[in-house]
C-alpha cells in the first residue's frame, strides 16, 4: 500500500486545491543548489541525528531580512494592497489560523495574498488583518541568526502538507499521513489528546484525492471529521530503525498522567502506544536528552519536542525558544558527540504568518505546504556564503528530505512515502572539509534555567 501511495504521489504532481487551480509540477532544485560533495557518504561521518522541532513560524517570520536568503519585507493582502512587514516581538500574543482552510485562503491559488483573512485567537479576536504580515526582530532570535551565520540555513524547506501541527509531526515520523491510496489525514482530531489515548468517538478529518488516475485540474475533497479514530497503523521511521537495530528516542514534554494525555506524535501510532517502546523509547521529559548526553547514552536518532513555553508557539508570552535550541546545540557541541552528530532544527508549520514563496507543486494529499525555516548544525555543515562562513541552501526540501537523510545515513531503506520523491538534505554537508571546532552559541537563558524550569503541562499546539 505504501509503495502504491508513492506512485500516486509522483503521478499527482499536477493536482490542485479546492479552487480547481493547478500548479505546474516540478521536482527540480533551484539553480543555486550545489551537489553533494564527491565521494561523500553521511554514514562514514554521522552517527547521531537530533531533530529539534519548533512550532508555528514561516520562513519570512524568522528570516525575512537574513542576508542572502530569499526573504521579503513586503506582502500583498486579499484586497490587492501591498503592505510592509512590521518588526515584531517573538513573544507577541496573536496565534493565527493554520489548518487546511487557512492554508487554502493564504495560498489563494498561488497568489499568497490571503493571510489577512485569517482568524485570530482569544487574545486577538476577529479577522487578523495585517497582523500576520510581520517578521521577528532579529535581536529577539539572535541564537537562530548566529546558527544560520555559522552553519546552514535552508530557505526552501516546505511542509509536507498544507495543514497544522498534528499532521506535521506525523509527517516528521512517517513522511505522510495517507491511510489509503485515496485519503490522507489533515488538520487535527476532534478532541485531545491527539492519539490512541483520545476519548472514544474522537474522529479525524481527511482530504480525498483522485488517486492514481490523475487529471489536472482536480479538486481535493475535504471531509471534516469523517476520518478514523487517531490510533494509526501505518509504518513510521520507527519500523525502519527497529528493523536495522538502530537506536532511537522521542523526547517529548513531561505530562502528569503517563498516557500521552497532552501531545505526542507516537501516541497516535498503535504499535508504539501499546507496545514496550512507549516506556523505553518515548521519553516524557524534554530535558532528559541532557542526561543522556552526559551519560553517553544518546541514541542514533532523536526527535526532540520542547515544552510549549520553549517552542516559539505564539501565545505563551515567552521568548525562551531560541535559548532552548542554543542550549541543546551547546550541550551537544561541548560533548564527545559533536564530532559525529547532525542537529537539524525546523519549525513544524507556518503558524498563519506571511510568507512570500508559493509552494512549488501540489499533490493529491494537500502538499506541499508553506515554507518553514531549517537550520543544520554539524562539524560537517557546508561552509561559505555568509559573513561568518555559513551556507544558505536554496535547494527545494520537504519534511521527507530529513527522513531520506536519516534513511541513507543509517542504511534503513525507504518508507515509500514522500521520502522517495524528496531531495535529501545531504547537500547541506561537506564531508570532505576539515571538521569544524565547536564555538558556543550565546543565549539569554542558560541550561540551568531550563533544568530548573517546571513543566507547563500545556499541549505544544492545539491546531
Amino acid at each position: 500500500m505504501r509503495r502504491l501511495l508513492c506512485a500516486a504521489l509522483v503521478a499527482g504532481a499536477l493536482a490542485a486545491c479546492g479552487s480547481g487551480a493547478a500548479i505546474g509540477p516540478t521536482q527540480a532544485t533551484l539553480s543555486q543548489t550545489l551537489p553533494p560533495t564527491e565521494g561523500s557518504n553521511p554514514s562514514n561521518h554521522i552517527r547521531h541525528v537530533v531533530l529539534v522541532i519548533q512550532e508555528n513560524r514561516s520562513f519570512d517570520n524568522l528570516f525575512a531580512t537574513f542576508p542572502g536568503a530569499e526573504g521579503a519585507t513586503r506582502g500583498r493582502t486579499s484586497t490587492g494592497k501591498r503592505v510592509r512587514l512590521r518588526k515584531a516581538k517573538l513573544d507577541e500574543a496573536c496565534d493565527f489560523g493554520h489548518g487546511w482552510g487557512a492554508f487554502i485562503r493564504d495560498y489563494d491559488a498561488g497568489k499568497m495574498d490571503g493571510f489577512d483573512l485569517e482568524g485570530g485567537s482569544k487574545n486577538c479576536p476577529g479577522k487578523a488583518g495585517t497582523l500576520p504580515y510581520q517578521y521577528v526582530d532579529p535581536s529577539q532570535i539572535a541564537p537562530y541568526w548566529d546558527l544560520a551565520a555559522d552553519y546552514v540555513l535552508a530557505d526552501h524547506m516546505f511542509q509536507t502538507q498544507g495543514s497544522g501541527s498534528f499532521t506535521a509531526h506525523q509527517d516528521l515520523i512517517a513522511g505522510g499521513t495517507a491511510i489509503n491510496p485515496l485519503e490522507s489525514l489533515v488538520d487535527f482530531p476532534s478532541t485531545t489528546p491527539w492519539g490512541c489515548d483520545a476519548l472514544p468517538g474522537t474522529t479525524t478529518s481527511l482530504l480525498r484525492g483522485p488517486g492514481l488516475s490523475v487529471r489536472a485540474p482536480v479538486t481535493l475533497k475535504y471531509l471534516h471529521l469523517k476520518g478514523p479514530f487517531p490510533c494509526l497503523t501505518y509504518e513510521t521511521m520507527r519500523d525502519l530503525l527497529d528493523a536495522k537495530g538502530v537506536s532511537w528516542k522521542y523526547y517529548t514534554p513531561a505530562e502528569p498522567h503517563g498516557t500521552g494525555a497532552f501531545w505526542d506524535a507516537f501516541d497516535a501510532i498503535k504499535a508504539v502506544r501499546y507496545g514496550p517502546e512507549w516506556k523505553t523509547n518515548v521519553v516524557q521529559s524534554d530535558t532528559k536528552i541532557f542526561t543522556d548526553i552526559a551519560n553517553h547514552t544518546l541514541p542514533a536518532v532523536s526527535w526532540l519536542i520542547p515544552d510549549d513555553v520553549n517552542s516559539d508557539h505564539p501565545g505563551p508570552a515567552s521568548d525562551t525558544g531560541p535559548s532552548w535550541v542554543a542550549t541543546v546545540v551547546n550541550t551537544i557541541g561541548e560533548s564527545s558527540y559533536w564530532h559525529n552528530t547532525a542537529v537539524i532544527v525546523l519549525w513544524d508549520d507556518w503558524g498563519g504568518f506571511y510568507d512570500n514563496v508559493p509552494p512549488p507543486f501540489f499533490d493529491n494529499w494537500g502538499g506541499l505546504g508553506f515554507r518553514v525555516p531549517m537550520l543544520v548544525i554539524s562539524p560537517y555543515a557546508r561552509e561559505g556564503g555568509t559573513s561568518k562562513g555559513g551556507y544558505i541552501s536554496h535547494t527545494q526540501y520537504e519534511f521527507g528530505s530529513v527522513l531520506r537523510f536519516v534513511e541513507d545515513t543509517f542504511g534503513l531503506g525507504r518508507l515509500g512515502t514522500t521520502d522517495t520523491r524528496a531531495t535529501s538534505i545531504v547537500d547541506c554537508f561537506d564531508f570532505t572539509q576539515h571538521p569544524r571546532k565547536f564555538s558556543r552559541i550565546p543565549s539569554k537563558y542558560s541550561r540551568a534555567y531550563f533544568e530548573r524550569q517546571p513543566p507547563s503541562y500545556e499541549p505544544v499546539d492545539s491546531e
